[in-house]
């Protein structure tokens, strides 16, 4: 069961007449010589015609597990804004939490029984577990989209198999099981979110455990729906995050903090033990400069700082020379990895497979997943599905990739693509915000793109969305994304969502496309960027951050510029993917090979082991 859901974002792009769109859905002494050739200081090496028999309008069968986000409800304004998209015996409702009293323990229970199969976007800080009062969402008569999934069960039922039956896939005999086996570690989680930084941290805290470490984690903010999946892999979670905290991180053998929001317990801890700043490994996982500037008074008062990417590294080195913080060390690079339940399901070689599940078996069942997800989803083979996961907010870019499928949509229909009048983006010009959050770098090579689309006639493109759940969701924003949904009616008969799963293996199976849109200083990283390469996905990403750094321009992908003008040529690269299958086909067998050279879980290990070994040497 998943609480608290909120929305992810991708699309689909249909080569067919139109139509509407209706969808179902023991480490030894340390020694030098121990790990030679291991930590030892150096690196080792079909019928396009609509099929209603066989789709189930989402309104008009509850059962079906699909449903159109569309409410005629119009109320007044409320506090506390909760919204819940609810199954009732007629579709889907908006409705709102009038609460504002803390919940008594024996109260929350049952209002988590009761938030089972709900979506919810909750109003959420970043910064803060106090909850913020934001606008409500725009009620009246409008329809977003269609829901669909998570498909959890199907993947189960096809696969055969479930990432339940594992909780550890650790190498034994390997450098990295040698030297953290029977050693104490704490892990600092900043958020319980199924985002980025705190899934990173619970397959570290999973690989650890193992490989035979002793394991504590510390959590700064409990609200999210990682907290039963520690507890379903036997981590241990502190009861406090003080004085048990503190007294368990003292007889610990290294604490790792896995983010820069970690900044408070660290300074915390720091005043308590003078041996502190020698135990702490601190892997920073954000790349603006509000983080940078929370952390900054103990970003030399402990043993080691560990980026992502070389763009964020060169950002963090360069606020650090601005405000005059000389380092203990020089930071470690550590990029994350397609852990190996994702690179089983997607047919490449991992300690998941046996005689039973070979890689090759692997490949047929996972075409067979993708046949059945786009068969409850309603689409066809001629039908080119994007996707794209991530927390919702103005960073992220989901708004402007929303403008990139309409300008699509309105140029195929010749329709006056009058986008500089679009009173939406200009009253919510999330996009000029995000870019003012110090950019590295502005502009981009696909600017000049030589590739256009063909004159083949197409549908309507659909936005297919699933955010995995995050604390960074904001009402403002998801109120201007659904006002610009049904603002632009042929672009929300395009648009699914699904609520936050952590099955993601069925979505990525199913995609055609992922599009990596973030803005400002782009993408950290984009762990989901290397996942959807690993599944053969070609990637359209913004050229800055992270991004650029893993997919190369007609290579691997295609980069489009940050802000409006990347949104152009976002839909330019969107009808060019659409109309060039080969195109799609081949740069997504490139990517999957990147990956496979640099990407998976071994090669992360194999880096972090060697930071490891380093931060733990007996000198």
């Amino acid at each position: 069961v998943i609480e608290n859901l909120a929305m992810e974002e991708g699309n689909v792009i249909r080569p067919s007449p139109l139509r509407p769109l209706v969808s179902k859905w023991a480490h030894g002494d340390n020694k030098e010589d121990l790990f030679s050739g291991g930590y030892g200081g150096e690196s080792s090496g079909g019928n396009s015609e609509p099929q209603l028999n066989k789709r189930r309008d989402l309104i008009a069968n509850v059962d079906s597990g699909a449903f159109e986000l569309q409410s005629d409800i119009n109320q007044s304004s409320l506090k506390n804004m909760d919204v819940v998209l609810m199954k009732n015996g007629s579709g889907v409702s908006l409705n709102k939490n009038t609460s504002v009293k803390k919940k008594s323990k024996r109260s929350g229970r049952g209002s988590r029984k009761k938030s089972r199969g709900k979506l919810k976007v909750v109003t959420e800080d970043v910064e803060s577990e106090v909850e913020i009062q934001e606008e409500e969402i725009p009620k009246q008569n409008t329809t977003y989209g269609f829901l669909v999934g998570p498909f959890g069960s199907v993947e189960d039922k096809i696969l055969e198999w479930s990432p339940e039956k594992r909780s550890g896939t650790c190498d034994r005999k390997g450098a990295f099981a040698r030297l953290v086996w029977s050693r104490k570690f704490v892990l600092i989680f900043h958020e319980m979110s199924m985002t980025g930084a705190p899934l990173a941290m619970l397959e570290l805290a999973t690989e650890f455990l193992s490989c035979g470490a002793t394991i504590s984690v510390i959590v700064l903010n409990k609200k999210g729906g990682l907290m039963p999946e520690l507890a379903r892999r036997k981590i241990k979670v502190l009861e406090d995050k003080t004085d048990l905290s503190f007294k368990t991180a003292m007889k610990a053998d290294l604490i790792i903090a896995g983010s820069a929001v970690c900044s408070s317990w660290i300074e915390q801890y720091l005043s308590r033990t003078v041996l502190g700043s020698t135990q702490i490994m601190w892997w920073i996982m954000e790349n603006r400069r509000e983080y940078f500037n929370r952390s900054k008074l103990v970003l030399n008062r402990v043993k080691k700082l560990i980026f992502l990417s070389e763009s964020q590294s060169k950002q963090w080195l360069a606020w650090c020379e601005e405000e005059n913080i000389h380092l203990n060390s020089e930071p470690a690079l550590v990029p994350l990895s397609v852990n190996d339940e994702l690179a089983f399901v997607a047919g490449i070689p991992c300690s998941l497979n046996t005689p039973s599940f070979t890689t090759e078996n692997m490949l047929e069942k996972r075409q067979a997943l993708r046949s059945t997800v786009r068969k409850e989803m309603g689409l066809t083979d001629d039908d080119m599905l994007v996707i794209s996961l991530s927390s919702i907010n103005p960073g992220k870019g989901q708004l402007l990739l929303l403008e990139s499928a309409r300008l699509m949509i309105e140029q195929q229909l010749q329709i006056n693509t009058s986008d500089s009048k679009d009173s939406i983006l200009i009253d919510h010009d999330y996009y000029s915000r995000a870019l003012l959050q110090n950019r590295i770098t502005g502009g981009g090579s696909s600017e000049g793109s030589t590739f256009h689309a063909g004159t083949k006639y197409i549908s309507l493109p659909r936005i297919f969305t699933n955010k995995v759940g995050s604390k960074s969701n904001k009402v403002p924003y998801v109120k201007a994304l659904l006002t610009y949904l049904s603002t632009h009616s042929n672009l929300s008969k395009s648009v699914l969502w699904t609520p936050a799963t952590t099955r993601v293996a069925s979505l990525y199976a199913a995609a055609d496309v992922y599009a990596m849109n973030s803005q400002g200083v782009g993408e950290t990283f984009g762990r989901v960027t290397i996942e959807a390469m690993a599944f053969g996905l070609p990637v359209l990403g913004t050229d800055s951050g992270g991004t650029r750094e893993i997919v190369e321009h007609n290579v691997t992908g295609l980069l489009h510029p940050l802000g409006r003008p990347g949104a152009k040529v976002l839909a330019r690269n969107l009808e060019f993917l659409l109309q060039n299958p080969s195109a799609r086909q081949e740069m997504g067998e490139r990517g999957r090979e990147k990956v496979q050279n640099l990407y998976l879980k071994k090669h992360m290990f194999q880096k972090f082991g060697e930071v490891l070994y380093k931060c733990m040497r007996i000198k």
